[in-house]
């Protein structure tokens, strides 16, 4: 069964660093644009960071500076580096890909969450 599986979350003051981790599991050959989203209480989510297959990023203006995205095409696995952490920052992380699946398919897959909580 194709699925992303994320890791890494957890409970952290503020000012602190996380790191998540995305690995794609089963019969997959690559992994193409990925990303990481989150979702606050409330909130709709919003797309945190992505990353293209060529390794180009863009980020959401509230995490520039902070937070890095990147990529182990070997491992099949997207990470997402946070500094300097701030309670804003809470909520459920996901990860969300494109996956090559077969010669020429390629789905879009959402990981099942990570909460991140910053405690002030």
């Amino acid at each position: 069964q194709v699925q992303l599986v994320e890791s890494g979350g957890g409970l952290v003051q503020a000012g602190g660093s996380l790191r998540l981790s995305c690995a794609a599991s089963g019969t997959v050959f690559s992994i193409n644009d990925m990303g990481w989203y989150r979702q606050a209480p409330g909130k709709q989510r919003e797309l945190v960071a992505a990353i293209t297959s060529g390794g180009s990023t863009n980020y959401a203006d509230s995490v520039k500076g902070r937070f890095t995205i990147s990529r182990d095409n070997a491992k099949k696995t997207v990470y997402l580096q946070m500094n300097s952490l701030k309670p804003e920052d809470t909520a459920v992380y996901y990860c969300n890909g494109d996956l090559k699946t077969g010669w020429r398919t390629s789905y879009n897959y959402w990981g099942q969450g990570t909460q991140v909580t910053v405690s002030s």
